[in-house]
């Protein structure tokens, strides 16, 4: 089954919480199957309404919130890139949304080196 960033950072979170698919499904009031089916990445593109009622039962961080709501909308974003942002929680929504934009113009890259790149930018912008 093909996977997605959305899938894989639905996953991440209801995995950090201990629930399974039934317990976020309840809580969503979202049908366990469905909610399955964007974990894999088999649907995706949930309505807003669906992602709203994801974020409820889940209750993340504003971030995740963030990253969420952006990937159920962004639905090229690699797979590897969220595993990637998941992992570094230092990683902001903006510096992910940039991160989004660097990756998608061209060939694979070093997702640290990067960031780096983004970071760096980010503090020339901000200094003037």
């Amino acid at each position: 089954m093909p996977e997605s960033a959305f899938g894989n950072w639905l996953k991440g979170l209801r995995e950090e919480r201990d629930l399974s698919l039934r317990d976020v499904a309840q809580r969503a009031e979202v049908d366990h199957a469905y909610v399955y089916r964007l974990e894999t990445g088999a649907k995706e593109s949930p309505s807003g309404e669906v992602v709203e009622k994801l974020v409820a039962g889940l209750t993340p961080s504003q971030r995740d919130v963030d990253i969420l709501r952006f990937l159920a909308v962004q639905t090229n974003v690699d797979p590897e890139l969220a595993n990637f942002a998941r992992k570094d929680g230092t990683v902001s929504f903006d510096e992910f949304r940039m991160l989004t934009t660097a990756v998608n113009r061209g060939a694979r890259v070093d997702y640290s080196v990067s960031l780096a790149r983004i970071r760096r930018f980010m503090r020339e912008e901000e200094g003037g």
